[in-house]
């Protein structure tokens, strides 16, 4: 038997069924097979390294995931909601709107328990999945924080499974049908798709093939705006399915008080999402448009006049000039454009900082851009293991463009600049530093001069227009992030671990 535990850290399961309204205010209850194995793929594609998983194996798992139906033991939780008015613009006027937000409230000490009895999964397949849940930072919307793991061994007892007949014939008891999604079968897929194409005409299939690909894997990867726009009223690769769970299964109820315990997290990871992406030349641009949004959080947080300087940069004493926020793009999958933003406050996160981080979900540009923001954890930097920019290493390369701080001087070369930014900031002295012409970015070399390298801060000296990239050689491992010289708060000076 596979078993999959479910912990919502936060206590709160937000998901709208499909072809519901969010504004119905339903939540997806349990969380269906579909969500599940949509999650894992998404995980896959943003965070595991192709070379040690590859495509091949994750279609194998996600293939074998829907041979069969799982089961659930589902603990106790509320239905509930939140209401706010969001402003919503129609022409040029902004109108204010009534907005459900509605979650299932669940005790964060009690898992949900996801089952396929008859499943048992090769070891290769077994590694992907284990790492996949480890990765896996929320299920559902983005407030949704998730702790995910397989279960070597379960013992307990399922209270919702596939059935569609209320009524237990031997015991008597009376339960509640809900309906879920949960993907096709490989060869009830493959049967479907050529059904379909088969009662098409040539044009027919050519438009209809674009939602219905050859690959079970593609097939449940397709983005849910292309299946509306092409007309679906469901998944092609999903079935509805009708589970029995427990009568009033969501009712009220109270819950155990745990108790939270203090942790240091000096360290945010954010998801961007949008079309198109930004380009990692304009890094220091993404960088300050960050710091701009997470500064408006904030004043809703603490107050205007009361946002502490590890986040403003405002009022450091001296002596502390690199303990405020780095707001760091990223580019994690080597293709050119900034897929993730780290935020990286070395003095440590408050509390009430973590909520003002919480809060964001849109980033801004001034260039009339706009992108989702999904956060996917706080922590130490310690716990982010190898991920870049804040691993360890002992060889750091440029992403963005260095520009030296200080005006150059016989006795102030740009090496000299880099040694006293390190000192400064406890790292040692790099043992060897090899200037690079240009770096590589998705298979086109590029040059200092094709980033844009300037705050939009009017009145800043900036030594240093041009920039230059370079190999730092440590005689032992540092921890990251590395970020060096003028912006380098924004995303200008930054290094990654090779």
């Amino acid at each position: 038997m596979l078993t999959i535990e479910l912990k919502f850290v936060a206590g709160r399961y937000h998901a709208t069924p499909w072809g519901r309204h969010v504004n119905e205010a339903d939540v997806a209850w349990p969380p269906d097979a579909w969500r599940v194995i949509r999650a894992l793929i998404a995980t896959w594609h943003r965070k595991l390294d192709k070379d040690r998983y590859p495509e091949t194996l994750l279609s194998s798992l996600v293939e074998r995931l829907a041979e069969s139906l799982p089961r659930y033991h589902l603990p106790g939780a509320v239905h509930t909601h939140t209401r706010h008015y969001m402003p919503i613009r129609s022409g040029k006027a902004e109108k204010p709107i009534l907005v459900y937000d509605a979650f299932a409230r669940i005790a964060a000490s009690e898992p949900i328990i996801m089952a396929w009895p008859d499943l048992s999964l090769g070891r290769e397949e077994q590694a992907l999945l284990d790492e996949l849940l480890t990765c896996m930072g929320y299920l559902g919307r983005a407030e949704s924080w998730l702790e995910a793991r397989r279960l070597e061994q379960w013992e307990g007892k399922f209270n919702c499974v596939p059935g569609d007949q209320a009524l237990d014939a031997e015991t008597g008891e009376l339960r509640e049908i809900v309906r879920c999604l949960a993907p096709l079968s490989n060869a009830e897929y493959r049967a479907l798709r050529t059904n379909q194409l088969a009662a098409q005409d040539q044009r027919g299939q050519t438009r209809l093939a674009k939602t219905l690909p050859e690959s079970l894997l593609d097939a449940l990867r397709l983005e849910t705006a292309d299946l509306q726009k092409a007309g679906w009223s469901q998944p092609p690769a999903a079935q509805s399915i009708c589970y029995l769970r427990e009568l009033n299964s969501l009712k009220p109820q109270s819950f155990p008080k745990t108790k939270v315990t203090s942790c240091t997290h000096d360290t945010a990871r954010f998801m961007l999402i949008g079309k198109p992406l930004p380009r990692i030349e304009n890094a220091v641009k993404v960088g300050e448009w960050m710091r701009l949004a997470v500064l408006s959080k904030a004043k809703g947080v603490f107050g205007e006049n009361a946002i502490p300087a590890c986040l403003s940069g405002h009022g450091l004493p001296k002596g502390n000039r690199h303990q405020h926020a780095f707001f760091l793009p990223e580019d994690a999958d080597d293709d050119g454009h900034i897929d993730h933003i780290w935020v990286h406050v070395p003095q440590g996160l408050s509390h009430d900082s973590r909520r003002a981080l919480g809060r964001l979900t849109h980033l801004k540009g001034r260039d009339g851009g706009e992108w989702q923001l999904v956060l996917e954890t706080t922590a130490q930097r310690e716990q982010f293991a190898d991920a870049a920019p804040v691993g360890t290493a002992g060889c750091w390369v440029s992403t963005t463009p260095y520009l030296h701080p200080w005006h150059l001087k016989k006795k102030l070369t740009v090496e000299d600049q880099i040694r006293r930014e390190c000192r400064a900031r406890g790292i040692p002295e790099p043992e060897t530093m090899e200037q690079l012409p240009e770096i590589t970015i998705h298979g086109k070399s590029r040059r200092a001069i094709h980033f844009h390298r300037f705050r939009s801060k009017r009145g800043l000296t900036q030594p240093d227009t041009h920039g230059s990239f370079w190999r730092l050689t440590f005689a032992k491992p540092v921890q990251g992030p590395l970020a060096l010289g003028f912006g380098c708060h924004f995303g200008l000076g930054l290094f990654k671990p090779i």
